[in-house]
């Protein structure tokens, strides 16, 4: 660690390095259109190459992301292309090595520090939110921690309630912090690209279920420069009748739904956040404004989550225009069982979504009559 900071900063970046430096999140383009086809991991993979080649100050370090080239293999290829310096395996210590990472970023660096588990960022909190999230606001703005914090985030498939929790609305609930939580590969590319460039801590959850899965890309998101603005929702797809607002791996649930829902003649619009914190509220109020209904879905726990946050929201600014009652869909209120019967009932599913819109949309059978 001490020979990449006198190396990338002691001696000084020359003239031609900082001009290769991106530019923040701030002034990043949104792309859409599709072309080929790229897993989420490679996406991921491709955007921490890039990022690192063209910023000599980026680097990653974690938990067996050098020789074992990352639990997830997200680090394939880096340590033979940057060498140890720039690609650090650390011990089991998230509290060690994410101090490091800070330390690191204060001196001026920008580190990636990879949690084999957010469920391990646990052990490093206070790093992450007294040293980080706040040092940017107690110094009056003199000190900038360009750190970003990334890893599998949520609940994967038989691994108990131990590695399975969703920390979103626990990041999210903290000035200081950015908190993203991409879906598609285009998501993954932009949004890691944004999150490295950013001069504040992000906290980057990622999915691993969704590592595997692949995705349409275009040229504009292959290139190099392509990144996304941090804050700002996607609309996944369009609709009319009820809004339905998603993350994560329930973006894809939420399409399914909207799917179903359109074979029974309710239009379902889709709208993936991609950032809890900022949370885009202008595009969900414009939304629920020309749908009048809300259903929100999450795998985290219900009490204190996001969808409660963007009920909220849409209760203060557009409570008016609301013709049925909010659902929230989310996790249940349990440690995450490990038998795999109950790990599906912990969990949010496609057809939980389609039943909330009915509800709302006052398409329900009731009871009585289903008897």
């Amino acid at each position: 660690m001490l020979g990449i900071i006198r190396q990338k900063v002691g001696a000084g970046c020359s003239s031609a390095m900082l001009q290769r430096i991106r530019p923040v999140a701030s002034v990043c383009r949104s792309y859409s259109s599709s072309a080929k086809e790229m897993t989420v991991r490679d996406a991921l993979n491709s955007a921490l190459d890039e990022e690192m080649s063209a910023d000599p100050k980026v680097f990653l370090m974690g938990e067996e992301v050098g020789e074992y080239q990352g639990a997830y293999k997200i680090s394939k290829g880096l340590l033979d292309k940057y060498g140890p310096d720039r690609v650090l395996d650390t011990p089991i210590t998230e509290a060690g090595f994410t101090g490091i990472g800070v330390g690191a970023a204060y001196y001026g660096l920008k580190p990636v520090v990879e949690f084999m588990t957010f469920n391990f960022s646990m052990q490093a909190i206070d790093h992450i939110i007294n040293s980080a999230a706040k040092s940017n606001y107690m110094s009056a703005s003199q000190i900038n921690v360009p750190i970003v914090f990334r890893g599998p985030n949520g609940a994967a498939a038989g691994v108990g309630a131990q590695h399975s929790q969703c920390y979103a609305a626990w990041f999210a609930a903290i000035p200081g912090l950015k908190v993203l939580t991409p879906y598609s590969s285009e998501d993954a590319r932009g949004l890691l690209k944004a999150a490295i460039r950013d001069p504040d801590p992000v906290v980057f959850l990622e999915n691993e279920l969704l590592y595997g899965e692949s995705f349409p890309v275009s040229a504009e998101v292959l290139d190099s420069s392509f990144c996304l603005p941090i804050g700002k929702a996607k609309i996944e797809r369009e609709g009319k009748d009820i809004t339905i607002t998603a993350f994560s791996k329930m973006v894809g649930y939420a399409l399914q739904a909207a799917e179903i829902l359109a074979k029974e003649g309710i239009s379902a619009e889709v709208i993936n956040l991609r950032s809890i914190r900022p949370l885009d509220r202008a595009t969900i109020n414009t939304s629920v404004r020309k749908t009048n209904r809300l259903v929100t879905v999450e795998e985290g726990f219900p009490q204190h989550g996001v969808g409660a946050e963007i009920c909220t929201s849409v209760v203060e600014e557009s409570f008016g225009y609301l013709d049925a009652p909010v659902e929230r869909i989310a996790g249940a209120d349990v440690p995450m069982p490990y038998a795999a019967n109950l790990e599906r009932l912990a969990l949010p599913q496609v057809e939980d979504i389609v039943r909330a819109a009915k509800r709302a949309c006052y398409r329900s059978v009731p009871l009585a009559a289903s008897a």
